[in-house]
């Protein structure tokens, strides 16, 4: 069991597994737990450090931080499970996170006010509209049938031209207003034609290499398969 443990430590932090060193506040372990959640699950390392070294944990008051987190401090609440490892004389705690069938989870901050976050590489980004209109779509449908108007060609066209474009850009050059953009941004990702790029400074959106041999914008509607 100390192999695993240190095998899993050697990958270092990635999109699906994340270094704590201890939990002293529930809420920040809540927004990995979201994160995970909204993303493609994970694994939560309670005890080691940022750099990999191992630090063990006090187990009960660990246990009961992240049940605090996944029940008061997310909405829906999150679902896990959890295992005490040994490594030399020190404890560590596993949190496996499995991606989420409702989302979007949210999490309660100090202020009281729910926010959403996803994993990105090894990072807990906040989730914007466009995102959330991803979820809330897949979540409400099975598959979705997108016709191609005067704003979606003339996106599509910018992002062979040009590259990448951010949400304000695109209503700009659209004239349309933020929720248009945000709902055919959210519908072109489903749909997988377009990608959508995440940092701290924020987002942008660019075409889909995959996509590009495969589509056209002169048909006149797209549908995607059940996800």
């Amino acid at each position: 069991m100390e192999r695993y443990i240190r095998d899993l430590i050697s990958g270092g932090e990635n999109q699906q597994l994340d270094f704590k060193y201890c939990v002293s506040d529930s809420r920040k372990i809540a927004r990995t737990l979201s994160a995970f959640s909204n993303s493609d699950g994970g694994r939560i390392l309670i005890g080691v450090r940022d750099n990999g070294s191992i630090a063990g944990i006090k187990t009960d008051e660990e246990i009961y931080m992240v049940d605090t987190a996944a029940h008061l401090y997310c909405r829906p609440e999150i679902t896990y499970t959890i295992r005490q490892h040994s490594s030399g004389n020190k404890t560590i705690l596993e949190v496996d996170v499995s991606r989420g069938k409702h989302r979007p989870y949210q999490v309660k901050d100090e202020n009281g006010r729910w926010i959403t976050y996803f994993r990105h590489n090894d990072q807990n980004l906040e989730a914007n509209r466009v995102l959330l209109q991803v979820w809330r779509k897949e979540e409400k449908s099975p598959g979705i049938l997108v016709k191609f108007g005067k704003a979606e060609n003339l996106l599509l066209e910018y992002l062979k031209e040009k590259g990448p474009i951010t949400l304000s850009k695109f209503r700009k050059i659209a004239r349309i207003s933020p929720y248009r953009a945000e709902s055919i941004l959210a519908n072109l990702i489903i749909l997988k034609i377009i990608l959508f790029n995440a940092s701290e400074k924020g987002f942008t959106y660019e075409l889909n290499p995959s996509d590009q041999k495969e589509m056209s914008t002169d048909s006149p509607a797209h549908a995607a398969a059940p996800l």
